[in-house]
C-alpha cells in the first residue's frame, strides 16, 4: 500500500505541470532620432564645448557619442540631450564626424525581456 502511494505521487508531481517558466524576448527598445546639432559646426584646435543634441526619443539614461566616443551626457528632457565635447575632439579639421544618441536597453525580469539599446542614425558635426 505504502509503494502504490508513493507511485501515485510520483506519479502526480511529474504529470502536473512544473517546468521551467517560459521566457520573453528582448522587445526592441525606443529609437532615438536626432533633429539638429547647436553648434553644427566648430573650428579646428577650439576648446572644450557643450553641444546640444535636438531630437525626439531621449531616453533619460541617453548617451551621446561623438565619432563613436561616448561623452559625457546630460539629459534635459526628451528632445533635448547635451554632451560636454573635449578639445582633443575637435583638434583637427573633420567635415562629417558622426554624432549619435543611443538610449540603453532595459533588463529583463525573472521570466526574461526587457529592451534592447537603441541608437539614431548618424548626424554629421563639422570641424573647419
Amino acid at each position: 500500500m505504502k509503494l502504490l502511494m508513493v507511485v501515485l505521487l510520483a506519479a502526480t508531481g511529474v504529470g502536473c505541470g512544473y517546468s521551467k517558466p517560459a521566457t520573453m524576448p528582448v522587445q526592441p527598445g525606443t529609437k532615438p532620432a536626432i533633429a539638429q546639432l547647436v553648434p553644427p559646426s566648430t573650428a579646428a584646435g577650439s576648446s572644450q564645448f557643450t553641444l546640444e543634441v535636438d531630437g525626439t526619443n531621449f531616453g533619460s539614461q541617453a548617451l551621446v557619442k561623438f565619432n563613436g566616443a561616448a561623452m559625457t551626457t546630460t539629459f534635459v528632457s526628451a528632445t533635448k540631450v547635451t554632451a560636454t565635447i573635449p578639445a582633443s575632439a575637435v583638434s583637427i579639421a573633420n567635415p562629417a564626424i558622426p554624432v549619435t544618441v543611443t538610449n540603453p536597453g532595459t533588463p529583463g525580469g525573472l521570466y526574461g525581456g526587457g529592451t534592447a539599446a537603441a541608437t539614431s542614425a548618424a548626424m554629421s558635426f563639422q570641424v573647419n
